[in-house]
């Protein structure tokens, strides 16, 4: 799907409800009629203070008052003299200046099975408002990293519905705020129209009898396209249902598309969510999206089988600020910037074990004038930062970060010449110095050369650095622990130090045994450079290696109790594990002989948190070398979604592809290919297992 084509619909219709409006009925200002003509009210609804009783779904004079009657009557598309005495009886005047919608739904039953998608929340000012359910607990989290207070009332489509979405917003000043929504999604032919996600930001949408086209992203937007501004999404757990701290959440069935599509919105805030298990991006933008601020919020396991990027931003995102989330677990980058209009702050989140599924910079920028500062970027399994070259990427600043464990350079300029979709994806490694009239064209950031380290001498306490950069910049030097590698990560900013016009620069810094030092240059005319090539010291001690359980989130600590009596250590569990399952000749899905072997592979995994597992999909010999790399790629990813839906973490999975590059066998026999259609499953640490290569589900072609 691109957000190019995207045209918005609206939800849902009066006729949809089978109410009939009475001619007194309240009407939204400047609402457009069936027949396309603007309506002759001009007063707004009033202000109400609304209570949802009723988690039923319906629109009838009934003992209690639901969602959907609460948005239309806040809407002013409802009368209240549709409802029954006890429905009006929730409902009470405002003093706020503009409507709010509460919950007071009876223990146990405070999940909303929707029939149809919910109308549009159209009324400026709205507060929807899950924090005012009795029962709520805001200062009880399910994760220590960010405290985002665990739902009680949940939105999700009823049995047997498929829904697009849970809710569109389209008002000023709108705000949702402690609700749990998932299983939102569309069928396949659906998406190429409107985008499904747990919730919306969009312009109103006109009635069928007046099409408008929604504008491109880079069109310019009809008088009546306007976007709704200050929008507030703020503590909800969106794509998955409220759960204990520490009990493991099975991705619901569907699992949403989105968590939040902002398509058309100014001064979008979503702050303190936890937003996890997506088939596409946690967050996307499409049209408009200017002034986001998108703070404090858990994103994980997100792109599982979509979009895979945690936020992916194009169209106008002009002084978008990402600001203090933790980002961890998603199938690609954390962030990916792809062709946006204007600037961009990310700034101190926490980016871990992303592009499980694909091999993607942490960050990759497209566009100018971007700032990346203060981040910590680990266990990445491709670059930290990534530039690209085209579009014009200039003047992006890549400061005080903080990285570990990267396939790939802290940050990577793509060049010029390099166009490939990996380029664009991944970056392409370091570039060579270059100084000539065309080195500004080069590369992204106007190839703005790596500083070069000269020497590292001791100096008292500490180390004198010296160097050369481009005349004019500012060098910024990092502690590095992986010296082992000549572009290990930087890891910790050590200062700053100008360059003079000679391109000379000098700094003491300190530095524990056995650690090198790094550098990058900042020129304020072109950006941020690649890294230099690390200098180590002389003498080295042992550096501890890297690396740890993979674990975007865990439970918060409770209060310590009483230490007990130590019970005498068990003798260690011997378990059996399976190390493989096999496909079908050119087939990538699971056969109930695979799911069943998965089962006790789950069961172990579940068992023994501490172990990760590598799925290395491979295939026979018997197609072109692209077409099995693709092959095996699905098939990884196909026993990777199974796991999945046995609870077992996203982060504690990576795929990788080898096609037919690493066959069992040289033969050619019809069980020689069997064997070669498998995913082999690599666990990190089988101390006290035995791995069993197992053969029942194999399947022989005939």
């Amino acid at each position: 799907m691109t957000h190019t084509q995207i045209r918005i619909i609206s939800s849902i219709t009066t006729a949809a409800t089978g109410l009939l409006l009475t001619a007194g009925a309240l009407l939204v200002p400047g609402a457009i009629a069936q027949d396309g003509t603007p309506d002759a009210l001009d007063s707004a609804p009033p202000a109400l203070r609304l209570i949802v009783n009723s988690a039923a779904d319906t629109i009838e004079p009934d003992a209690g008052l639901t969602l959907r009657e609460a948005i239309e009557l806040a809407n002013g598309t409802l009368t209240l003299e549709s409802l029954s005495s006890a429905e009006q009886a929730q409902v009470l005047p405002s003093d706020a200046g503009s409507s709010r919608i509460e919950f007071n739904l009876a223990p146990g039953d405070t999940t909303i099975l929707l029939q149809t998608v919910l109308p549009d929340l159209a009324a400026p000012g709205l507060v929807l408002d899950g924090t005012t359910q009795p029962g709520y607990d805001g200062d009880r989290s399910a994760t220590a990293e960010i405290a985002v207070p665990i739902p009680v009332v949940s939105l999700t489509p009823a049995p047997g519905q498929i829904l697009l979405r849970g809710l569109t917003i389209t008002a000023d000043g709108v705000t949702v705020r402690g609700l749990s929504l998932y299983g939102f999604t569309s069928q396949h032919g659906a998406t190429a129209s409107t985008p499904p996600a747990d919730i919306l930001i969009a312009h109103a949408a006109p009635p069928p009898a007046v099409p408008r086209p929604v504008p491109s992203r880079r069109a310019s937007f009809s008088e009546s396209d306007i976007p709704p501004a200050d929008v507030v999404i703020e503590q909800n757990w969106l794509g998955l249902p409220p759960s204990e701290p520490g009990e493991s959440v099975l991705p619901p069935t569907p699992r949403s598309a989105f968590g939040v599509v902002v398509f058309n919105a100014v001064n979008p805030v979503i702050r303190n969510n936890r937003i996890e298990q997506h088939d596409g991006s946690a967050i996307i933008t499409g049209a408009r999206a200017e002034g986001m601020r998108v703070e404090s919020n858990i994103l994980v396991g997100n792109g599982v089988a979509g979009m895979p990027d945690a936020i992916r931003l194009e169209g106008q995102v002009n002084e978008t600020l990402i600001i203090g989330n933790l980002i961890c677990g998603s199938d690609g980058s954390g962030v990916y910037l792809f062709k946006p209009d204007g600037s961009v702050a990310i700034r101190d989140n926490q980016f871990s074990y992303n592009s499980r599924r694909f091999q993607r910079a942490a960050i990759y920028l497209m566009g100018s004038d971007h700032e990346v500062t203060g981040n910590t970027i680990r266990q990445q399994p491709g670059p930290g930062v990534v530039v690209a070259a085209y579009p014009t990427s200039h003047r992006n600043v890549i400061t005080q970060n903080q990285f570990e464990a990267l396939d790939g350079l802290s940050i990577d300029l793509v060049t010029q010449h390099n166009v490939t979709p990996q380029d664009y994806q991944v970056g392409d490694g370091p570039n060579p110095p270059r100084r000539s009239r065309q080195q500004r064209n080069d590369s992204g950031n106007g190839n703005i050369n790596a500083p070069e380290l000269i020497s590292l001498t001791p100096a008292g306490s500490g180390f004198t650095v010296v160097g050369m950069a481009d005349p004019g910049s500012e060098v910024e030097l990092y502690r590095v622990v992986e010296v082992d590698n000549p572009y290990g990560a930087l890891a910790e900013p050590l200062g700053s130090v100008a360059v003079n016009g000679s391109g000379e620069f000098a700094a003491t810094v300190e530095l524990p045994p056995g650690q090198g030092v790094g550098a990058i240059a900042t020129d304020s005319r072109y950006g941020t450079s690649e890294p230099a090539v690390i200098l180590t010291q002389d003498t080295q001690s042992p550096v501890p290696p890297i690396g740890e359980i993979p674990r975007c989130t865990t439970a918060p600590v409770p209060e310590p109790e009483p230490v007990p009596e130590p019970e005498p250590t068990p003798e260690p569990l011997q378990l059996q594990v399976p190390t493989n399952v096999h496909f079908a000749l050119d087939r990538d899905t699971l056969s109930p002989a695979s799911r069943q072997v998965l089962d006790r592979v789950a069961v172990v995994l579940r068992d023994n948190p501490s172990i990760t597992v590598e799925l290395q999909g491979h295939a026979d010999p018997r197609a072109s070398a692209a077409y099995n790399l693709a092959l095996s790629n699905r098939r990884a990813l196909a026993v990777r979604n199974y796991l999945l839906e046995q609870g077992i973490a996203p982060e504690r999975m990576a795929i990788r592809a080898f096609g037919f590059e690493q066959r069992l066998s040289d033969g050619t026999t019809r069980l020689d290919y069997a064997r070669d259609r498998r995913v082999e499953l690599i666990f990190s640490d089988a101390r006290g297992f035995e791995l069993i290569i197992q053969e029942d589900d194999l399947q022989i072609e005939p």
